[in-house]
Order: structure tokens, then sequence, then C-alpha cells
């Protein structure tokens, strides 16, 4: 009698566990749209460009479809690139902010290298816009409605083969089809109109490489009252300061009978191409300090300084200065705004 009293105990018990079991368990609840755990790509996805990289493209349809880009510098959200064609060189600031990608400046012949990243823009056209979704749409100044319209789009280039979103421009008589690659940008772009088709597809891409220019260096040669030109090649990192690879260049004497043009300590303390045309460039005391020079061989050592500056940016008129106050010695006494103006009449190249 016990025994059975234990076993109809025992049964009873399980069944309450059981049930007190079943109320503290939650039915399960079936998701009827999986998680998707795919990160949408922003902007900075996309805003790829890197650090001394050269950025090749190969072009079909036109002269000047192909092209290279080379970063100059990078600030925050802002980059500034150089595009050669070939035939010119056109800078470029872009700048990432509040979810767009805008072209801020943009200036043709640009062969001298400038800092322009916090220079006043003078563009803006928007190159992506947040959210990087189909149906994303914008319509520039000039009346062209861009808009994102492909996320997936397979493209081969010579360079690889990549999962590009599609950024489309139309107006009335044409359309570009710009493509971007993650981590890498711009890959390839489709010019189409009235049955003309041009291309720019991404073929190389160099790294760890500087940009390279050659400048004509000017110095005096005291014996026969002249100058000497040699050429150079410069080279520039990405965030490299021209001022400081240019006064580097000067004080590397080249062989031959010429004499220097800046002693050991001399600095160019800033270096730029002013708004009124002109070369600004203001340099340490040194450069008068550490001449040592009669006035036949300082008026050679002004010329050779003018006439690379000027030969450099392109412009006829030099603004010295040292230490901010106009160019004084004991042979020059300049007045604020007066200039040297390039002469290389007097010049030859040295052999």
């Amino acid at each position: 009698m016990k025994k059975v009293f234990f076993v109809i105990s025992l049964v009873l018990t399980l069944v309450l566990l059981n049930g007190c079991a079943n109320k503290n368990e939650k039915p399960p609840i079936e998701d009827p749209k999986p998680p998707n755990n795919k990160q949408s790509l922003t902007i900075p996805d996309y805003y790829a460009y890197k650090e001394n990289t050269n950025y090749v493209y190969q072009g079909e349809g036109n002269e000047y479809a192909s092209y290279h880009v080379f970063v100059d510098y990078i600030e925050g959200p802002r980059v500034q690139t150089r595009t050669n064609s070939g035939g010119t060189e056109m800078v470029r600031v872009l700048e990432n902010k509040e979810g767009e990608l805008n072209l801020i400046l943009a200036r043709g012949e640009s062969y001298y290298r400038e800092n322009l990243i916090q220079s006043s823009s003078n563009s803006s056209e928007i190159l992506l816009k947040e959210p990087l979704e189909i149906g994303t749409s914008w319509v520039l100044s000039d009346g062209r409605k861009r808009s994102i319209t492909n996320l997936d789009v397979e493209i081969t280039t010579p360079l690889n083969t990549y999962k590009t979103l599609e950024v489309t421009t139309e107006s009335k008589d044409s359309k570009i089809q710009d493509y971007y690659a993650p981590n890498i940008g711009l890959v390839k772009s489709v010019f189409t109109s009235e049955g003309t088709v041009v291309s720019s597809s991404l073929s190389k891409l160099e790294e760890n490489v500087p940009l390279t220019q050659t400048v004509k260096f000017f110095y005096p040669n005291v014996n026969v009252d002249k100058l000497y030109y040699v050429n150079k090649t410069l080279s520039f990192k990405t965030n490299d300061l021209t001022k400081t690879v240019i006064e580097k260049a000067f004080k590397e004497l080249p062989k031959g009978d010429i004499s220097k043009v800046f002693g050991p300590n001399v600095k160019i303390k800033s270096l730029y191409l002013n708004k009124d045309n002109m070369v600004y460039v203001d340099f340490s005391k040194e450069l008068v300090s550490e001449m040592n020079a009669g006035s036949s061989y300082e008026t050679l050592i002004l010329q050779s300084i003018t006439n690379t500056l000027g030969n450099y940016y392109g412009v006829d008129k030099v603004y010295i200065t040292v230490e901010g106050s106009p160019y004084s010695s004991g042979h020059y006494m300049m007045k604020k705004g007066e200039y040297f103006t390039v002469n290389i009449e007097n010049s030859e190249e040295l052999r």
C-alpha cells in the first residue's frame, strides 16, 4: 500500500513540475523577415583616396579620356587631388560633410603645387549623397539630374573586376555613368551623347609613390655676371610642403662654375601665389645675414630666386620679404608691395 502511494505521489509531482515548466516557457515566435547582417555602406567607403597613391585611368573615345590622379593633400574631411590628362592639370578639392561628397573647388591649368584645401570655394557639385540607395537623387546647379541607379553593378576594368555603386547624371542630350567601388573609389566613367561614347577605366593603382615635377632652378655665375639654370626633378609626397622641397633643392648646388643662392640656415617661411598674380615668398633673416655678397652677386641671387619661383608658378612678378618686411640690405631697400620681375635674357642652361 505504501508502495502504491509513493508511485502516485511521484506521478503527481512530475505532472506539476511539467505544468510549471510549460507556464514559464514562451512559445517560439517565427520571424517572417530574417535579419539582414549586411551593413549599408556610406560615403567614406567610396571616398577612398589614399596618400602617396597614383590612380591611372585608361581612356577610350577621346584623346583626353586617359588621365591619372594624385593626392596632393588630405586634411580631415577634405582631399585635394591633381588630375593630369597629358594636355593640362586640374586641381580639385572634395569634402565629405553631412552625408554629401561635394566638389568645392576646381582650378584648371594648375601646374604648380599649392595647398588649396582651405581656399574659398569656387564650385558646388554634389558627387555622392546619402543614403546610398537606389532612388536617391539631386539636381545640380546647371540643371542636370544626378541619382543613384544601382548598388551592385559588376564592372570590369583593365585592373580588376568590382561590384560597384552606379551614379547616373542626365541632361537633355547626354548621360554620364560613374561607378564607385568600396575601398577604391571611382573605377569607371562612361559618357554617352548622341551615339558618342567616351569612357575612362582604372588601369593601375600605384601605391607609395610621390608626385614628380621638373623645375628649372637658376644659379649665379659671378665670374661672367650671368645666370645658369638646371632642370631638377622634385618629388612630393602627400602633404609635403612645397616651400620645404624647393628650399632643399635650392641648397643642393649642381656641379659647375656657379655659386650658391642660399646660406645653410636660410628658411623659406611662406610661399604662395597671391590673388594679384604675384608669388609671395618670405625668408628667414639668414637670407641677408648669410649672403656675404657684393652688389653684383646680390643682384644675381635675387634674380635667381625671382626667375625660379616665377617660372614655377607661371607668373612674372615675385614679392620677396624677409621676416615679413620688404627685402632690405646694404644695396637694396625695397618698398612695401615693390616686386622683382622675371628676366631670363641673361641666362643659359648649365652644361
